[in-house]
């Protein structure tokens, strides 16, 4: 695990700038603390952090050449299938000049050229650079694991693992790219490819970038999830089929030189993996927990049942965030606008995982792949409301929107949406400002430009296009395409990166991953059960009341903060001059918003966005 930097000149005849590779690796040791290493090779330069994970010494080092130093490559990352990958290679007659898993990547392209990618099985960020073509190589692993952020400009092409890095290659002014803004706005996240910024982008997950000097190529996929080839069979014959993929994840997953451990939050997936990997351990597996003093927000006795169970060498924390210190830090290492709350319970995890240990295995995925969210249910019910006969769908849809209650807000919108596309349901019961919000609160020229929701426009192709054909397969379809790379994995990488701490996710697993597609969806949520064939898995694993409790999450109460602790700061942020100047919002809206919060509406997820909007505003654009 690492990070990696570089530029690609505008011609071939033009030196690159080194300085700039220097800065972005500068930028970002706390990816890669143990080493660095640099290279300059006709028009590009290349840069790596390094986390030592496997191969320890020297000779694992990077960037690492092939035998006749024409090809050289940099990679964030781990490739799990490596071991078998080398073995053939080596057969086929190839000289390796360390034990590391990134140098397969080397020889598989001389073998296969850009189609290696195929080959490799695990989370990736890479760049190869292949002199005597003059090419440059980008890719990204299947689902969005590992991060890459690139900017064509008038001096080339330059990449990075993060955007902060980025930015300190002084190769673009830093200015905000307003139609991403809107969807963070919604989302709570930037959404790939865009970026927080004009003229930067990500690599979308699945995609490689096949650049020269003056030629920066498209992104272009190698990998497309697919969800309609249905696996036929009973649910006990499948359950099996997915215990022995889960095992196979979570065995692969626990090569390492470095010490091991995984996190263990009491929920279903993260249990999951635990048990998992206790058989597949001599020694009791290291487990780590963070719980808060709120027990409403608390999942520790759930974890703790759970180490007891499998005889973990268990570790908990309970900690009372400080605020005024880890927010700077989020917006800081996010490098764009991240309102996901459940990043700062992430990022103590993180740090407290990274005192035992430097690789930890993780459970996410499971929601995504196994349809573990409340929405997926919610729109299976509006599924079902639909069907009634005559008007009663409009009937039922005009009383729920209606329920006077005033913390009812999401079952009055969840109400009004009834009716609508399925799309457009879902992404209601998704967005954090939806639509009709962010109109109430934008300035004039704001809602003139965002007066027909691209958002949805955009949820719209994405849902369009998909390869499901029944509706629970295709709601997931949409999730594993937005919410579980730009949302769930982004939050790992970065809170886990920060604290130089490597994050593997055995349901994020390529084999894992096509398997569940593969599922029907009925077996992955039956009425208001969620997860139905991962619960089958792990019924003989994990006690009774890991399999019944209802779904917690890591969230936070931000609502009560952002009455209470958080209020001064919310208000001094929000309403102050700067903010007020920026011609986003109309600032009495702002204003009324935070009445509404302290008045008992609950609002407190729209202003934390609101927050950590403002305030990536100042770290990076004001500055």
């Amino acid at each position: 695990m690492c990070g990696i930097a570089g530029v690609l000149a505008a011609s071939s005849a033009s030196a690159p700038d080194a300085g700039a590779v220097r800065r972005m690796c500068d930028a970002m040791v706390h990816r890669g603390p143990d080493d660095h290493g640099y290279m300059s090779d006709g028009p590009c330069a290349l840069g790596h952090r390094r986390l030592s994970i496997i191969d320890l010494r020297p000779e694992g080092a990077q960037p690492m050449t092939n035998e006749d130093d024409s090809i050289a490559v940099i990679v964030n990352g781990e490739i799990y299938n490596f071991q078998e990958l080398r073995r053939e290679l080596e057969n086929k007659g190839h000289s390796f000049k360390s034990r590391s898993d990134s140098e397969v990547c080397l020889h598989l392209y001389e073998e296969e050229g850009v189609d290696f990618l195929e080959r490799l099985r695990g989370m990736y960020a890479l760049a190869l650079w292949d002199a005597p073509r003059k090419r440059l190589v980008l890719a990204r692993d299947r689902f969005g694991k590992k991060p890459l952020f690139y900017h064509v400009g008038p001096d080339g092409l330059v990449f990075a693992s993060e955007l902060g890095a980025l930015a300190a290659s002084r190769h673009f002014e830093p200015r905000p790219d307003v139609d991403a803004i809107d969807a963070f706005l919604c989302l709570q996240y930037v959404p790939s490819p865009s970026t927080a910024f004009e003229g930067v982008k990500k690599l979308p997950p699945g995609c490689r970038m096949v650049c020269e000097p003056g030629r920066a190529g498209e992104p272009e996929p190698y990998f497309q999830l697919r969800f309609d080839e249905v696996r036929g069979g009973s649910l006990a014959a499948l359950t099996e089929q997915l215990h022995a993929q889960i095992e196979d994840a979570v065995r692969v997953r626990m090569v390492s030189d470095v010490p091991l451990g995984a996190f263990l939050s009491g929920g279903l997936d993260s249990s999951l993996i635990v048990a998992m990997m206790a058989r597949h351990s001599s020694a009791p597996v290291k487990t780590f927990s963070v719980g808060f003093t709120s027990k409403d927000f608390s999942e520790l006795p759930y974890a703790k049942m759970v180490a007891e169970r499998y005889g973990t060498d268990h570790h908990e924390l309970v900690v009372e965030p400080d605020m005024a210190s880890v927010i700077p830090e989020l917006v800081r290492h996010y490098g764009e606008p991240f309102a996901d709350s459940s990043a700062l319970p992430t990022w103590y995890l993180c740090q407290y995982t990274r005192t035992g240990v430097t690789v930890a295995l993780s459970g996410d995925g499971g929601d995504e792949a196994f349809s573990g969210y409340r929405r997926y249910s919610h729109s299976q019910t509006a599924r079902g409301l639909r069907r009634l006969p005559g008007p009663l769908p409009a009937l039922v849809a005009k009383a729920i929107g209606r329920i006077p209650v005033p913390a009812a807000q999401q079952v009055r919108d969840y109400g009004r949406r009834l009716m609508e596309p399925e799309h457009v349901r879902f992404l209601g019961l998704a967005a954090h400002i939806p639509h009709e919000d962010r109109m109430a609160l934008y300035s004039e020229a704001m809602r003139q430009r965002f007066w027909d929701d691209p958002v949805a426009r955009r949820f719209g192709e994405l849902y369009d296009r998909a390869t499901a054909s029944d509706p629970v397969n295709r709601l997931l379809e949409l999730d594993l395409q937005t919410y579980l790379p730009d949302d769930i994995l982004t939050k790992v990488d970065i809170a886990s990166m920060a604290h130089s701490l490597e994050v593997r996710c055995p349901l994020v697993d390529q084999n894992l991953m096509v398997f569940a597609a593969s599922l029907p969806g009925s077996v992955k949520l039956r009425g208001l059960q969620t997860k139905r064939i991962l619960r089958e898995v792990a019924k003989p694993l994990l006690p009774e009341k890991i399999l019944t409790r209802r779904k917690q999450g890591f969230g936070l109460p931000v609502d009560r903060w952002m009455r209470e602790d958080l209020a001064p700061l919310s208000h001094d942020v929000l309403l102050d001059q700067t903010a007020r100047q920026r011609g986003l919002f109309e600032p009495a809206a702002v204003k009324s918003l935070l009445q509404q919060h302290q008045r008992g509406e609950p609002r407190g997820d729209q202003i934390w966005a609101l927050m950590m909007l403002e305030l990536w505003y100042r770290e990076f654009i004001d500055r």
